[in-house]
């Protein structure tokens, strides 16, 4: 077969272990011809290819990003954009297409699978494990590892000054990393946006772990927030990016601005940004790209168009693309109500 394969949104790590194991098995077991587009959906607007064989993805297993390069172009955002999309897809003679993304790469994909029949097969990617109807997503235990060791490390730095250490992480509109990589580091508190947080009874926190004689450390997601009041109490400093939730990053800095001036206890926030998906794959991450990539082309051969591989327990079970994109994975409750016992 003839297959196409893009990688779309925002890069990282196990990327292109996953293209590896498509190319590998693809080329070894089916005789496949592969044609990579470069940049997402952008390049398969714009009808820019690169070769993709197995010396094009040999040695690249623990490599971060994306041999491919990455956009996050939306063809249906573009002057005559899925139109573009299909024209490149029939020049190439694309049988089947195989695209790595996160929700708005997926999502897209599903459009193109539903409305103008094309033969896809996605494959779920993102830090931010927000992707429904899968345990787990490509680089998400990457970034938790990244943002773990940063806690690990500030806690030595928050005991010898006794600070009050607050570190951003990513996440978007969900809070898995903050949770995940706050209970392992074993943070003072976690904050995530599916939880709006008092500020005062973090800093009723913050002092308790003082009079413990142990300097906290606060995890925050960057797109959390406090309680609409927490903002318009006299005296607060503006929030960042409060007036929307898509303004991400700035919390942290208010936060530890907030906690200084309430208490009294000097503060300092690391926010840790890009890098928690730059870098090499963890062992696991590499494991789960690899696995999702070789059954992403056993799905492009069985035909099995519009579904998108997923990790259930051990397993990697497909479900349908439509569905795992209509909504986001959010932290339960419930979860979030376990981490709570070690706050304060």
């Amino acid at each position: 077969m003839r297959v196409g394969v893009l990688t779309g949104g925002s890069d990282c790590p196990g990327l292109n272990a996953a293209l590896r194991a498509i190319v590998r098995k693809g080329v070894q077991e089916y005789g496949d011809d592969f044609v990579g587009f470069r940049d997402g959906w952008r390049g398969v607007m714009r009808d820019e290819t690169v070769t993709l064989d197995i010396p094009a993805v040999r040695g690249t297993l623990p490599r971060g990003g994306t041999i491919l390069g990455s956009s996050r172009t939306n063809p249906f955002q573009e002057d005559e954009g899925a139109d573009r999309v299909l024209g490149t897809l029939a020049r190439h003679g694309v049988e089947g297409l195989i695209v790595i993304g996160g929700t708005a790469t997926l999502g897209i994909a599903a459009r193109f699978a539903e409305e103008h029949g094309v033969p896809l097969v996605g494959v779920p990617k993102t830090i931010d494990n927000d992707i429904p109807l899968t345990d787990y997503t490509v680089g998400f235990d990457t970034a938790v590892g990244v943002a773990t060791e940063t806690i690990d490390r500030l806690h030595t730095t928050a005991e010898s000054h006794k600070r009050v250490l607050v570190v951003e992480v990513m996440g978007r509109s969900a809070g898995w990393i903050a949770l995940h990589a706050g209970l392992a580091g074993g943070a003072n508190c976690i904050l995530i946006p599916e939880q709006p947080f008092s500020v005062g009874k973090v800093c009723e926190w913050v002092e308790s772990r003082f009079r413990a004689t142990y300097a906290p450390i606060v995890v925050i997601a960057d797109s959390a927030l406090p309680t609409p009041d927490e903002i318009a109490l006299p005296g607060v400093t503006p929030l960042p990016g409060s007036e929307s939730r898509f303004r991400l990053s700035g919390v942290g800095e208010w936060l530890g601005k907030e906690i200084e001036r309430r208490t009294g206890k000097e503060s300092r926030t690391t926010v840790l940004g890009y890098i928690q998906r730059g870098g090499s794959p963890s062992p696991f991450d590499r494991w789960l790209a690899t696995r999702f990539g070789l059954h992403a082309i056993d799905a492009v051969h069985e035909g099995d168009w519009g579904s998108m591989t997923a990790l259930r327990s051990t397993r990697i079970t497909r479900v349908r693309l439509a569905e795992a994109t209509a909504s986001l994975k959010t932290v339960d409750p419930e979860l979030y109500r376990e981490a709570s016992v070690f706050f304060g």
